[in-house]
């Protein structure tokens, strides 16, 4: 897909406000339509430092190719919106790539992938006020739980706050809880039904009204514990990528039948599969969340 980054580096030099003129003009759609199912494509991991995918350590970090792969996803049919920290989602808006596209803000970076401080997460991208400013649809932020490490406290308290926040002005916001540890310095997930369910009710009772709040939760085993543990509707994320492309696809697909689950949030699977065949992948994906496309 042609792209005129040309025009978008001008954009960005010569008009700034010009971005702004985007956003607002864009074409925005409801968040629950036709068949109520979502499918979200992310790109919110460079903001955090996390360019890696299948094993290449800088796979995320050529900005135009990710543009590409990212224009190529939102063209796809079933593909209802992106996920994004603000320098993507400019991007995107002053390509002209989110006409009636569900847009949805990350907000929580500051836990830089390795870093000391990683668990104390800071909200350093998208605040509840310039999302509703700015016309963003959805708000989103990453909870991970260390019991070992205070900083997640600090994060804790401030994802309430944003949940306080986004309710107030009625702006949906999906949580992504995590039961996490450092292993050998790293720190890892507990992909267990045990650790999610024990994380999405930690998440589920973040600020002072539930009534906007999503969960974004993984595809565990006993998926069916996990989404007995709430009455939020979830949608499902889709991992780091890189291992069987059709075991990955097997397990969203009988997740995506649980009661609760009204669809997926997929980046780097999706946007850089194994065998480089995004639009592939991406079809696959939207015919697993909405069962009428052909």
């Amino acid at each position: 897909m042609a792209l005129d980054f040309d025009a978008l580096r001008e954009l960005r030099a010569a008009d700034p406000a010009g971005v702004g003129r985007a956003l607002a003009a864009r074409r925005r759609r409801e968040v629950i339509r036709g068949d109520g199912r979502l499918f979200i494509v992310a790109a919110d991991h460079p903001a955090r430092g996390a360019l890696a995918v299948n094993g290449d350590a800088t796979a995320m970090a050529d900005r135009y190719e990710l543009l590409e792969r990212m224009a190529l996803a939102v063209s796809r049919p079933g593909v209802d919106g992106v996920l994004g920290t603000p320098d993507i989602i400019d991007d995107l808006a002053a390509l002209g790539l989110l006409e009636d596209k569900i847009v949805v803000g990350s907000m929580n970076r500051g836990g830089l992938r390795g870093a000391s401080f990683e668990m104390d997460d800071r909200y350093t991208a998208y605040d509840v006020g310039a999302m509703v400013r700015q016309g963003i649809d959805f708000a989103k932020t990453l909870i991970r739980i260390d019991l070992d490490d205070a900083g997640t406290a600090a994060t804790l308290e401030a994802t309430a706050r944003a949940v306080d926040a986004a309710a107030a002005a009625g702006l949906p916001i999906m949580l992504e809880p995590f039961m996490s540890s450092r292993i050998g310095g790293r720190v890892v997930n507990e992909l267990t039904a045990d650790a999610v369910v024990l994380s999405t009710a930690i998440a589920a009772g973040l600020g002072n009204s539930s009534a906007y709040t999503w969960m974004k939760l993984p595809v565990v085993p006993e998926m069916e514990r996990v989404m007995a543990a709430t009455t939020m509707p979830t949608l499902l994320l889709g991992g780091e990528g890189g291992g069987d492309p059709d075991a990955t696809f097997a397990s969203w697909e009988r997740a995506l039948s649980l009661p609760g689950v009204r669809g997926l949030t997929v980046g780097r699977t999706l946007l850089y599969p194994p065998d480089g065949d995004v639009a592939a992948a991406v079809d696959t994906a939207a015919r697993l969340v909405h069962r009428d496309l052909e």
